[in-house]
């Protein structure tokens, strides 16, 4: 079955960078489009970034453009999400989704922003 199991998350002050990790397995990787979405507290699931199959298009949230970068690595079965220059306002539990927003995900890493 589908497994995705994210890491790399912590806390960290503002201004500063993460970069979260996501290994896939259970299905052709591959051949799936790939998401990072986020949930902060009292907030329903916000799409941050998604990835094509190939990792030849890419897209961001308005909120996030510029500061973070999705990429992956299909040999290893891994996504990505670089963050820079983190805000209060990134402070969530950070997953990656499979195909789409609300597509199989995992347990989720946490990322608080603060100081």
């Amino acid at each position: 079955q589908v497994q995705l199991v994210e890491s790399g998350g912590g806390l960290v002050q503002p201004g500063g960078s993460l970069r979260l990790s996501c290994a896939a397995s259970g299905f052709t990787f591959s051949e799936s489009a790939m998401n990072w979405v986020r949930q902060a507290p009292g907030k329903d699931l916000e799409w941050v970034s998604g990835i094509t199959s190939d990792g030849g298009s890419v897209k961001y949230a308005d909120s996030v453009r510029g500061r973070f970068t999705i990429y992956r690595d299909n040999a290893k079965k891994m996504l990505y999400l670089r963050m820079f220059s983190l805000r209060p306002e990134d402070t969530a539990v950070y997953y990656c989704s499979k195909d789409t927003t609300r597509g199989p995900r995992g347990q989720g890493t946490q990322v608080t922003v603060s100081s």
